[in-house]
C-alpha cells in the first residue's frame, strides 16, 4: 500500500500547537508555528521518441524552498502501460513501446516533502507509430506438470495409441498423478479412434498407498455414465463406484500393487482420473449405506395400465415389499446368488483371470445398483434409487476442504479457533457477478447490484439493475470460470455445513456487485460498484442497507486516475478497508486499481511460498497470498496447486481450481473481514499500520518489505492476535505448532522441496525442531529463527531404492506439540505420455476467431511451440489438448493454458517477433455440485466453441 499523503509528523505538530493554545502560559500566547510551504513537483518537459528508445524523465527540478524533498513517486496515467525502472526515484526510466499508431504517453510525479506536504505534475512522452512489420514470429514453450498423464487410447488419433483395454496388459502411471482419459460405447462419441468400435474400458496399474483416494469425475455425466473399479493384480474385485453422476470416488484400505478400471456404463465422456494422498475423497461414497437387493422405483404414468411394471419386474427378477401404482415402489432383488455370474459375463469378453468378491455384502451392493442402472435408462421409468439406511447425523467438515491447501499455508485455521467472521460483517465483491444459487453460498449473500450499463456487454437484456447473476456471454474463452463466484465462494463460502469448500471468514457475508462482463468492463462501472459498496452516491440511485466494511477488487486494467485516486481517499477515510489484485502479467510496472494509494496490493505465491511466475510485482506490491500453480502438485493429493473454490460448470453448480492474484486478493480480504470481526473499529489507517509494522504477515522474502511479497505472506492467526491487542484484549489461545503443507509430493523427478513451520496458536512456542523418520529424507534449515521456527528445505535421495512408490515422513515437535507431514516418493523407469498432442492457437478477441494454430507432442523432450510468420496484430494465446475429438480444445477433462494464466488471459499487440511466451497447462477439473438452470450452459458452448482446431495431423 503506497504511503499516505498526510504523515504522522504533521499530525504531531498540529496536535502540540493546540495543546500550547489552549494552555495559555503567563504572559501571553505564543507565537504560531510557521506555516509549511508545499514542494514544488516539476516532471520535465515534453519529449519525443521511437519504439525502442530509451526514455529518462527527470524530477530533479523539483524543489522545497523551507526544507526537503524526501520521496518521489513515478507512475503512468495515460497510454499504452510500460515498466517503469526507479518508480520512486527523482529519475525514472523506460523503454519506448512499438506501437500501430502516434500516442502520448502521460506521466505523474508526486513528491513528497520532510513535513508531508505533497505537490505533483505531469509529463508527455510522444510516442511515434512503429515501422510495423507485416508478419511476426511468435514462441515459447508450454510447461505441464509432472504429475499430470495420460490415457493412452483417446479418441484423438493424433495423440500416441497403447492400448490398455485388456486388464492382462494395463497401463503404468505414476502415483501420484492427474490423468486425462476418454471411454465410449461403440458408436457414440464424436468421429475418432474409438467412435465405430468403441473404447469401453481403460485399465491402469499403479502403486497404491492406505489412505490415499482414487477420484473420477465424469466431464459428460449429463449425457454419458462411467464407473470406478479397483481389483487386485491377480483379479479380485476389491472396490467399486458406479454411481451415475459426475464422479466416483475409492479410498485405499491396504498399500500395495493395483488395476484401477475406467468403464463406460453409457455414452461417451472424457474424464479426469486424479490420484493422490488425499484423506477425504470429493464426492463421498454413500455404498456402505444401501441396502442390498432393494430398490426404490417409480413408474412413467402411461406405462402403470400396460402392465410394464410387473413385466421388468419378471425379467429383473424383482419382487413388490410396498407402494403401488401412482406412487414410488419398494423392489426386492431375487436369487442373490446371480451374484458372480453377472459379475464374470461383464468381464466375460476379456481374457482375465476373475475372482470371486472378496466380500459378500459388495457382490450384492454391486448387483443391486447395477440393476438399477439399467432400470433407470428404460424411458418408462421415471426414477430408480438404492433404499438407504438412514441414522442420525452429526455435524461434519465440508468434503472438499481437505483440497484448499492454501488455508493452512496462511494458519487459517488457527484464525478459526477465535473467530469464523461476524455475520454483521460485510465483504463487498466487485467482479462478474455471483451464482446466488450456489449451494455453498445459501444465506452468504446480501443484496447486491449490477453496474454493467452497456446493455450489450452485460448480456442480461438491460444495463444497472439490481440482479447481480453472474451470466455467460459473448464469444471470450475466458468468460467461462464463473469469476465472480470463486472469489466469493474464497471470502465466505458455507463452512462446516458437510458440503463442498470452505470461505476464509465463513461466518461473514458477501456483497456481490457486478461490474465486469465477459469481455471485461470500465473504470467508471468498477467506481460505481465501488461507490455503492461504500454506501456513496452512485448512477443506481440507491444505497445498501450497510456498507461494506471490506471491498474486494480481483481485477485490473488502465492507468492511473486523478478521481479514482480521490474515491479510494475517501473510503479510506470512512475506514473501509480496499484490498485488490496486483495483477497476472509478470511485470513491475504499477496495476490499478492495486497500485493505488489506500489500496491494499496482493501478489500471488503458490504452495511452497514461492512467488508465481504469473504474478506482478514491484514497488506497490503490500502482501503476498496464495494465487495458485495449477501446473504443479506439491502436496501429492493428485490434483493441480489451483485454489479450489465455488464455480459452475455445464450447467450446474461445481467447485473448480483457477489460479490468479484474483485468487489471491480475496484471501487477504478474508482475513480483514476476520480482523473485523473481532475488532469492529478497526479502520484501514490502523491496518496500514499494522501492516508496516508487519503485525499482520510473515517475512519470506528480503528482510523488511521487498518488491515480490511486499510485507510478507498474509498470516491469518497472528492478524487476528493483532486486530484484538489494538482493541485491548487477547484470544488467549495456547502456541501450537503448524506447518505450511501436511505432505510433500517428490513425484518421479523433484529432489528438493520446501516446508515452513510456525507458531499457528498464541503465546511463545520453544524447542521447534525437525527431523527425519526415514534414511533416504533430509531436512535442513534455510532461514529459521532462534526458537527453529522458519523455512526448511527437505531433500530425497533415490540412489538404493529400488522401483516403487515410497512413503515417509517428517516429525516436527516443539514444547507444545509434534505433527507429522507425509513425504511421497516415485522411483520409475517408466515415461509417462504426459498430455500427448496439445493444440496451440492465436486467438485474436476482437473478431472471436483463430487466426493461426499449431500442435507440439509432449511425449518428446521438447515443449517448445511456434507460430511463424502471422500477420502483426493483437491476440491472446491458448493450448489445450482434444481427448474426445470434437474438434475443440478445453473441454472439461481435458487439459487448458493460456499466456500468462487461464484466470486472466492476456491480449497482447504483437507488433514484433516474440520468443518469451512461456505458460503452464493443467487438466480442467469442476467437482459436482448441485443441478442449476442459471448457470447459462448455451452461453458456455459459444465460447468454448470459438477455441475450434483444425482436423488435420499436427
Amino acid at each position: 500500500m503506497q504511503r499516505l499523503s498526510c504523515g504522522y509528523k504533521t499530525l504531531a505538530v498540529t496536535t502540540l500547537t493546540w495543546m500550547l493554545c489552549a494552555c495559555g502560559g503567563g504572559g501571553g500566547s505564543p507565537s504560531p508555528a510557521p506555516a509549511n510551504v508545499p514542494p514544488v513537483a516539476e516532471a520535465g518537459v515534453t519529449q519525443s521518441a521511437n519504439a525502442g528508445d530509451p526514455v529518462t524523465l527527470n524530477a530533479t527540478d523539483s524543489r522545497d524552498s523551507d526544507g526537503n524533498i524526501v520521496a518521489f513517486a513515478w507512475s503512468q496515467s495515460e497510454g499504452p502501460s510500460v515498466e517503469l525502472d526507479g518508480a520512486d526515484q527523482s529519475q525514472v526510466s523506460f523503454v519506448a513501446p512499438s506501437l500501430g499508431e502516434d500516442r502520448a504517453l502521460v506521466f505523474t510525479l508526486i513528491v513528497t516533502d520532510d513535513d508531508g506536504a505533497t505537490a505533483s505534475d505531469s509529463v508527455t512522452v510522444n510516442v511515434a507509430a512503429a515501422m510495423l512489420s507485416e508478419q511476426v514470429s511468435l514462441s515459447g514453450r508450454i510447461e505441464p506438470s509432472a504429475s499430470q498423464s495420460l490415457d493412452g487410447d483417446t479418441n484423438d488419433p493424433f495423440n500416441p495409441f497403447l492400448n490398455n483395454d485388456n486388464p492382462a496388459q494395463p497401463q503404468s502411471i505414476a502415483n501420484p498423478t492427474t490423468l486425462g482419459g476418454y471411454v465410449n460405447e461403440p458408436g457414440a462419441g464424436a468421429e475418432g479412434r474409438s467412435q465405430v468400435a468403441g473404447d469401453r474400458e481403460d485399465y491402469f496399474l499403479v502403486d497404491l498407498l492406505q489412505g490415499q483416494s482414487i477420484n473420477l469425475l465424469v466431464a459428460e455425466f449429463q449425457d454419458a455414465d462411467a464407473d470406478l473399479y479397483l481389483y487386485t493384480t491377480a483379479g479380485d474385485l476389491v472396490d467399486f463406484s458406479i454411481e451415475t453422476g459426475p464422479s466416483e470416488s475409492l479410498v485405499i484400505e491396504q498399500s500395495g500393487s493395483y488395476l484401477v478400471n475406467v468403464s463406460i456404463f453409457s455414452g461417451a465422456t472424457n474424464y479426469t482420473l486424479a490420484i493422490g494422498s488425499s484423506l477425504v475423497p470429493v464426492g463421498r461414497s454413500a455404498y456402505a449405506d444401501v441396502i442390498p437387493g432393494q430398490m426404490i422405483v417409480s413408474y412413467a404414468e402411461s406405462s402403470i395400465s400396460t402392465n410394464l411394471p410387473e413385466a421388468f419386474a419378471r425379467r429383473l427378477r424383482m419382487r413388490q415389499l410396498g407402494g403401488g401404482p401412482r406412487r414410488s415402489r419398494l423392489m426386492a432383488l431375487e436369487d442373490a446368488g446371480q451374484d458372480n455370474q453377472l459379475i464374470k459375463r461383464r468381464l466375460g469378453w476379456q481374457q482375465f483371470r476373475f475372482a470371486q468378491f472378496t466380500k459378500p455384502e459388495l457382490a450384492k451392493r454391486w448387483r443391486t445398483l447395477i440393476s438399477i442402472k439399467r432400470l433407470a435408462r428404460s424411458p418408462d421409468v421415471v426414477s430408480a434409487e438404492p433404499n438407504y439406511r438412514v441414522r442420525p447425523t452429526a455435524s461434519v467438515n465440508d468434503e472438499a476442504y481437505s483440497l484448499q491447501w492454501h488455508y493452512p499455508l496462511i494458519s487459517v485455521p488457527g484464525a478459526w479457533e477465535t473467530t469464523i467472521g461476524d455475520p454483521g460483517v460485510i465483504v463487498a465483491v466487485v467482479d462478474t457477478g455471483v451464482l446466488s444459487g450456489h449451494p455453498d453460498l445459501a444465506g452468504q449473500l446480501v443484496p447486491g447490484y449490477d453496474f454493467i450499463r452497456d446493455a450489450g456487454e452485460a448480456a442480461d437484456g438491460d444495463g444497472i439493475d439490481p440482479n447481480p447473476e453472474e451470466i455467460i456471454g459473448g464469444g471470450d474463452p475466458a468468460a467461462v470460470n464463473f469469476h465472480g463466484t470463486h472469489v466469493t465462494g474464497t471470502i465466505a463460502a458455507r463452512g462446516n455445513n458437510g458440503i463442498g469448500v470452505t470461505g476464509v471468514a465463513y461466518g461473514s457475508r458477501v456483497m456481490p456487485l457486478r461490474a465486469l462482463a465477459a469481455s471485461g468492463g470500465t473504470g467508471y462501472d468498477v467506481n460505481q460498484a465501488v461507490r455503492y459498496a461504500a454506501g456513496l452516491e452512485n448512477d443506481s440511485g440507491t444505497f445498501p442497507e450497510a456498507p461494506a466494511q471490506v471491498i474486494n477488487l480481483s481485477l485490473g486494467g488502465g492507468g492511473f486516475s486523478a478521481s479514482t485516486q480521490r474515491l479510494y481517499d475517501e473510503i479510506s477515510e470512512r475506514g473501509i478497508i480496499v484490498v485488490a489484485a496486483a495483477g497476472n502479467e509478470s511485470s513491475t510496472s504499477p496495476s490499478y486499481p492495486a497500485s493505488y494509494d489506500n489500496v491494499i496490493s496482493v501478489s500471488a505465491v503458490n504452495t511452497q511460498q514461492q512467488i508465481t511466475n504469473y504474478s506482478n510485482t514491484g514497488s506497490a506490491i503490500d502482501l503476498a497470498a496464495p494465487g495458485g500453480d495449477g501446473s504443479q502438485d506439491f502436496n501429492g493429493d493428485g490434483y493441480p496447486d489451483g485454489v479450489l473454490s465455488t464455480g459452475g460448470a455445464d450447467g450446474a453448480f461445481a467447485y473448480t481450481f483457477l489460479s490468479g492474484t484474483s485468487m489471491a486478493a480475496p484471501h487477504v480480504a478474508g482475513v480483514m473481514a476476520l480482523m473485523k470481526s473481532v475488532n469492529p473499529n478497526l479502520s484501514a489507517k490502523d491496518v496500514n499500520r499494522l501492516l508496516e509494522q508487519g503485525d499482520l504477515s510473515d517475512d519470506i522474502g528480503s528482510v523488511g518489505r521487498d518488491n515480490l511479497y511486499g510485507y510478507g505472506i498474509i498470516n491469518a492467526r497472528k492478524a487476528i492476535e493483532a486486530a484484538l491487542a489494538e482493541a485491548g484484549s487477547s484470544s488467549g489461545s495456547e502456541p501450537r505448532l503448524g506447518a505450511s503443507s501436511s505432505a510433500l509430493n517428490f513425484s518421479s523427478a523433484r529432489t528438493r522441496l520446501e516446508i515452513v513451520l510456525r507458531n499457528s496458536g498464541g503465546g511463545d512456542l520453544q524447542d521447534v525442531q525437525l527431523q527425519s523418520n526415514d534414511s533416504w529424507i533430509t531436512a535442513s534449515a534455510v532461514s529459521v529463527d532462534a526458537q527453529g521456527l522458519g523455512r526448511y528445505a527437505i531433500e530425497v535421495d533415490r540412489d538404493g531404492l529400488a522401483s516403487g512408490v515410497y512413503e515417509g515422513s517428517l516429525r516436527a515437535s516443539s514444547s507444545a506439540n509434534e505433527l507429522a507431514v507425509r513425504v511421497l516418493l516415485s522411483v520409475t523407469d517408466a515415461t509417462d505420455a504426459e498430455l500427448g498432442i496439445v493444440y496451440l492457437l492465436l486467438f485474436d478477441p476482437a473478431t472471436d476467431t483463430v487466426v493461426a494454430q499449431t500442435a507440439i507432442q509432449t511425449t518428446t523432450d521438447s515443449l517448445d511451440f511456434a507460430f511463424p510468420d502471422v500477420p502483426a496484430g493483437s491476440y491472446q494465446i491458448f493450448a489445450g489438448t482434444d481427448l474426445d475429438n470434437d474438434l475443440v480444445i478445453c473441454d472439461e477433462g481435458e487439459a487448458c493454458g493460456a499466456y500468462l494464466t487461464i484466470d486472466q488471459p492476456l491480449t497482447i499487440n504483437f507488433d514484433r517477433n516474440r520468443d518469451d511466451l512461456n505458460f503452464s497447462i493443467e487438466y480442467l477439473l469442476a467437482f459436482p455440485g448441485v443441478a442449476s438452470t442459471d448457470t447459462q450452459t448455451d452461453g458456455k458452448i459459444r465460447a468454448l466453441n470459438t477455441l475450434r482446431r483444425e482436423a488435420t495431423a499436427p
